[in-house]
């Protein structure tokens, strides 16, 4: 296994998540401090708007506009440079704050939710994926996941793979034409000690996956091999990561020494740090 280190790009933050590259700049939710932020290759960092329920997960529609979910209320927002306004109502479907997404190439959202209250110590109990399609409408991807968090699609459009935060996995769905989710199958069980949380697709079909129980960032091959690993600056635990860069070789990680919100913005800890890696992005986000 091939070991990294990370240099910090820009800190400050709260509690940084949902890392996107678009338009060479990355996109980021400064989630506990209500902010939607870019940083660019120099570090310098701003906030673009704010979602007072709580930014999480960013991705973009064909037309460029840009959805992001809203935590607390349960709601995917859309936001077109100027406004934000509502796009879709998850509030029928999710048991938790809604929490991280991925939008295909087509402009359909897959958002997951925590399905119990993770701040107060709650038993993780089952939840669901929830589906938006590009006019709004909601319903359930798929059922029965332990904590749905960060997920990818292949560069075909044709799997998505989502992490099961408290089932330790990586799990996969064939992607069908309208959106809806089948063949459920596990696509990699992590080591002993690792869980998922955000994470993105490269060239050679790995998947780089933040674990904050370790505090490093994986790159784990389907199966479960792991064939890097990646250290972040010492006393903070690594919550998400996106490839991009001019090249598609810089891998970002959202880092932070707090989870809490109310200690997230007292601490402000957060950091955007950076690795150079070998093999590019691919497939969404």
């Amino acid at each position: 296994m091939r070991d990294h280190a990370t240099q910090v790009l820009a800190e400050g933050f709260a509690f940084p998540e949902g890392p996107r590259w678009h338009d060479g700049l990355l996109w980021f939710s400064d989630m506990h401090a209500g902010e939607v932020r870019t940083v660019d290759a120099s570090g310098e960092s701003r906030v673009r708007f704010e979602v007072d329920a709580g930014p999480s997960g960013l991705g973009w529609m064909p037309d460029g506009t840009l959805l992001v979910v809203s935590q607390e209320d349960h709601r995917v927002l859309r936001w077109d440079g100027r406004a934000l306004t509502g796009h879709a109502d998850l509030e029928g479907v999710a048991a938790g704050p809604c929490n991280d997404m991925v939008v295909d190439a087509r402009g359909n959202a897959y958002v997951g939710n925590f399905g119990f209250d993770l701040y107060a110590g709650e038993t993780p109990v089952p939840t669901c994926l929830a589906l938006v399609t590009p006019k709004g409408d909601v319903s359930v991807a798929a059922a029965d996941l332990l904590f749905p968090n960060g997920a990818v699609v292949t560069p075909d459009g044709t799997t998505l793979v989502v992490g099961e935060t408290f089932a330790a996995q990586l799990t996969a769905f064939d992607i069908g034409p309208d959106g809806s989710l089948g063949n459920r199958r596990i696509w990699a069980r992590l080591a002993p000690g690792d869980v998922p949380d955000g994470c993105c697709l490269d060239a050679a079909g790995a998947i780089w996956v933040a674990s904050p129980t370790t505090g490093h960032v994986v790159r784990v091959e389907e199966g479960g091999h792991v064939t890097d690993r990646v250290t972040v600056s010492e006393e903070r635990s690594a919550y998400a990561c996106m490839l991009g860069g001019a090249d598609g070789r810089t891998l970002f990680c959202c880092t932070s020494s707090e989870m809490l919100p109310s200690l997230t913005c007292e601490a402000r800890s957060g950091a955007i740090e950076t690795v150079a890696v070998d093999i590019p992005h691919a497939g969404l986000p």
